[in-house]
This record gives C-alpha cells, structure tokens and sequence, in this order.
C-alpha cells in the first residue's frame, strides 16, 4: 500500500527527499574511488565542465581513457588472480599500484602496459605482496574521498589540477600544477586522517603557463590586488 504524504508539512517533505538524496551522493563518491580500479578521470566522460577545466589537452584527455580501457581487458593475461593492479593515466603518465606475486610479474606488468599505443611513462609504485583486503581497499577509497574534499576546500588551488591516487594509505598525487600549487596539495594532503604518506608525482607547470588557465575575470583581480 503507497502511504499518503498529504499529511506531511513542506520541512518534512523536503528531509524525505534529502535523505536518499545525500546517501545516494556519498555512495556514488566511494564507488567512484573504490580500489583505484575505476579511477576518477578514467572512469568518467571527458565531457563539459571538467572537460574544459582540465588542463590536459581534450586529445590527452581521451587518450588517457583509451590507454586506462586498454590495460584493463590486459591485466586478467598478466596478472589474474596472483595480484591485484590498478592502472591510472594522466597526461599519458601512467601509474601502477597495487601488488603482484613477484619481481618477473612486477616486470612484466610494467613493460606490457608501457607498451600501449599513447604511454609517454611508466611510474611502477608496485609491490612484492599478497592481494590487498576489501576492508583496505575500502580504506584507501575513503582517504581519496577525503582528500579531494579537502582541496576542493582549499580556495587558493584547483582541486580540478589534481589526481590523486591512494594505495594501503599511501596517497599519489598527479597533476600538472606548479610548485606552489603542488606544495599547497601536498600539504592538505598529509593533514588527512588516515594518510601514511604523500608522494609527488607532478608534472610542473610555471606561473605564466598557470595564466593560461585562470578565467580572464581572476587574473584582472590578481592585477588589481
């Protein structure tokens, strides 16, 4: 039987849609970040805003989910179930975390992804151990979560320049920033609960080329300040 909800005054209308509404943001954000495997650039369309606010070129962008879509139909081959992988493209660098069951697999994986049409670099962060649990998996997804809101929160950066990675909570950051943007980063980074270690792996950008991706209306105020 559908219950009515005539009875209910508008503030109890508005919590009833709230609710689920919140939930179903928040679960979005962890499966969106779960284990690295589904990785936030790779995993979603390089289409409008974020698009614009990447400072990827568009092509670099694409080619970054066609060399993640690439590895991923690679790994059951090269890894199956002695290890567990995950792959993340930004800029054509792409970063390697996870564990596999020994130095030849470690080796293996690194030469075989590399060898994908579009990959600059391989950044092989993997190490020598059983697969991780889902309770640390879980973890490490959290952490992500949390770091990003943290940056979003940091005004004095673009939480957009930012990949950001983390593995048995150790916390790789991406992205093509400046050394003032990527110490700022790093930073916030560390102060979240949780985070064992940060590690740096940006592409540095200088304060003329940062020019170049700040709106016209933000570097009129940055003159006049």
């Amino acid at each position: 039987m559908i219950k009515s909800t005539h009875h209910l005054t508008p503030p109890a209308l508005l919590a009833r849609v709230r609710r689920p509404l919140a939930l179903g943001l928040l679960c979005g954000a962890l499966l969106t970040t779960l284990s690295g495997c589904f990785p936030l650039i790779i995993g979603g369309a390089v289409t409008g805003g974020l698009a614009a606010a990447d400072r990827r070129t568009l092509g670099a962008q694409t080619e970054d989910q066609a060399i993640g879509v690439k590895a991923e139909v690679k790994l059951p081959g090269l890894v199956g179930d002695a290890g567990h992988v995950n792959i993340n493209s930004f800029n054509r660098r792409v970063l390697l975390t996870g564990e596999v069951r020994d130095e030849a697999m470690k080796a293996t994986v690194a030469r075989d992804i590399g060898a994908i049409e579009g990959v600059a670099t391989v950044i092989n962060e993997l190490e020598i151990a059983g697969p991780s649990s889902y309770t640390s998996r879980s973890s490490d997804a959290l952490i992500t979560t949390k770091v990003k809101a943290s940056l979003i929160d940091m005004k004095e950066i673009s939480a957009n320049s930012f990949k950001v990675v983390t593995e048995r909570g150790t916390v790789y950051m991406m992205g093509r920033v400046t050394q003032r943007e990527g110490g700022i980063g790093a930073d916030v980074a560390r102060g979240v609960s949780g985070v064992q270690k940060v590690v740096k792996m940006f592409e540095y950008i200088s304060d003329e080329e940062l020019k170049q991706y700040q709106p016209a209306k933000t570097q009129a105020t940055a003159s006049n300040g």
